[in-house]
C-alpha cells in the first residue's frame, strides 16, 4: 500500500466540511494551488488560530474567545426567557432575523440515540441547574422539526415541567425537516413571534 501524496491529503483535509465530497474537495485543493495560494496560506494560518483560540461560553455553550461570550455578557438581554437552539449558527439566524431579546442556551446537537448522543452529550445537566436558579420564566424551544428534534423537544419539555417553567416552541413556520441555518428570514421572524406552549 502506497503512501497517499501531499495533494490526496489536502483533498482528503478539505472533505471533513459538510457539503463537500470528493469532487468538490479536489477543485478546492487545485484551486488553492493553481490560483490562490496567498489565500490558502491565510485560510491555513486563521483556520489553526481559531482551532487553538474560539472554545465555548462557559454560560450558553456558544462559539467564543473569551470565558463568556457578547450575548451573555450583555445587560440589555432579558434574563427571563431562555431559547434553545441546536448550535451557534442558529442563534446568527435568529438575531438577523428577529428582534428576541432574551438569552440563549446552546445544544450543540440534537437527541440521537443511534449516532450516541444522549442527553450529557447536550450539556442538559447544565441547562437544568440554569433552570433550577429559578430566574428563567419561559424556555422557548427553537430546535429542528426532525425526528431527532422532535426527540430532543419532547426531553426539553420534561426538564421545564420538572423545574415549573413554562415552555413554548416555535411555530411550525419552519419546514417539515428544516434547519434553521437555511430558513430565510421572514419565515424565521414569523416562527418566533407565533411561538406556542410545548
Amino acid at each position: 500500500m502506497t503512501t497517499p501524496s501531499l495533494l490526496q491529503k489536502l483533498t482528503d483535509a478539505l472533505r471533513c466540511m459538510p457539503g463537500v465530497g470528493p469532487k468538490s474537495a479536489q477543485r478546492i485543493a487545485y484551486h488553492l494551488l493553481a490560483r490562490d495560494r496567498a489565500g490558502a496560506s491565510r485560510l491555513g494560518e486563521i483556520l489553526q488560530e481559531a482551532v487553538e483560540k474560539i472554545g465555548h461560553c462557559s454560560v450558553c455553550r456558544t462559539f467564543t474567545e473569551h470565558e463568556v461570550c457578547e450575548l451573555c455578557a450583555s445587560p440589555r438581554r432579558d434574563d427571563s426567557q431562555l431559547c434553545v437552539v441546536e448550535g451557534p449558527q442558529d442563534i446568527l439566524a435568529i438575531e438577523q432575523a428577529t428582534d428576541y431579546r432574551g438569552r440563549y442556551f446552546v445544544l450543540l446537537g440534537r437527541l440521537s440515540p443511534l449516532d450516541g448522543i444522549g442527553p450529557e452529550n447536550l450539556g442538559l445537566d447544565q441547562l437544568t441547574r440554569r433552570l433550577d436558579e429559578h430566574v428563567v420564566k419561559e424556555l422557548i424551544v427553537a430546535v429542528s422539526t426532525t425526528m431527532e428534534g422532535e426527540a430532543t423537544a419532547h426531553y426539553l419539555r420534561g426538564i421545564a415541567h420538572d423545574a415549573g417553567i413554562r415552555i413554548t416552541r416555535i411555530a411550525y413556520g419552519v419546514p417539515i425537516g428544516g434547519e434553521l441555518e437555511f430558513v430565510d428570514r421572514g419565515t424565521l421572524s414569523h416562527a418566533i413571534a407565533s411561538r406556542r406552549e410545548l
